[in-house]
């Protein structure tokens, strides 16, 4: 996980404007979320079973989650590397793992190395940038 040094955290927003206006950029919600916090994620790079995430997490302070009102502090953002398994599950007995890619399965490695470290913490802090303008 790198974390990034950005102008976004502590800033503040109304959870479905903001939500509405970078969808744009390719962020959704984090699948993470609960009533209280959540996180807007958005793919960096994706390669076969690898993908690089940037994640912008932050806190509810009014409302709940699940209503378009909510009011919501940003925190740290950061990159982090999922790994999956693109093989079969043998586990499992499902049409989705016979494909090869079963879109529920836990990452084989939710916080995996990340190689160029500089580049990726670029290309996060200039993903970062694009959302802060919406918040100004």
């Amino acid at each position: 996980m790198l974390q990034l040094q950005t102008d976004l955290e502590g800033k503040k927003a109304y959870f479905g404007d903001l939500k509405s206006r970078i969808q744009s950029l390719g962020y959704s919600i984090g699948g993470n979320w609960d009533y209280h916090k959540g996180s807007f994620d958005n793919v960096l790079h994706r390669d076969g079973g690898e993908t690089i995430y940037l994640r912008l997490p932050f806190e509810v302070l009014e409302g709940d989650l699940d209503h378009h009102e909510a009011y919501i502090r940003f925190q740290t953002p950061y990159v982090i590397k999922h790994v999956v398994n693109m093989g079969l599950d043998t586990d499992q007995n499902s049409l989705l793992t016979s494909t090869g890619f079963d879109q529920f399965q836990d990452p084989v490695d939710k916080d995996g190395h990340i190689e160029n470290k500089n580049r990726w913490a670029h290309a996060g802090e200039q993903a970062v940038q694009q959302v802060v303008q919406y918040l100004n």
